[in-house]
């Protein structure tokens, strides 16, 4: 998988692809609209990206404290731009490692 459109492509599925990274997994249930899976997948990491994704899951579930405290984590700051393009941004971020 390499591209955001086939990432998307395979939201589809019942199951993610087996070979996706943790990040990308948590990213692939949150797409299919399964905050507590996607969250169950990372929750229990403390590495970077890890964080950057936990982050985001805190920040969709509208409890931005714990989400900055991700952010914080990851070596990042919450982003200034709508949930769904911070989403798109992670995966491509993600898939980029992938490759």
């Amino acid at each position: 998988m390499k591209t955001l459109s086939e990432f998307k492509e395979s939201l589809q599925a019942t199951e993610p692809p087996h070979a996706l990274s943790v990040q990308l997994k948590s990213l692939w249930y949150d797409g299919k609209g399964n905050w507590q899976r996607a969250h169950a997948q990372v929750d229990h990491l403390s590495d970077q990206a890890s964080a950057w994704a936990h982050a985001y899951l805190h920040r969709k579930e509208g409890d931005i404290w714990n989400a900055d405290y991700w952010y914080r984590q990851a070596g990042k700051k919450r982003p200034d731009t709508t949930l769904d393009k911070e989403w798109e941004q992670l995966v491509l971020h993600f898939l980029a490692g992938y490759l």
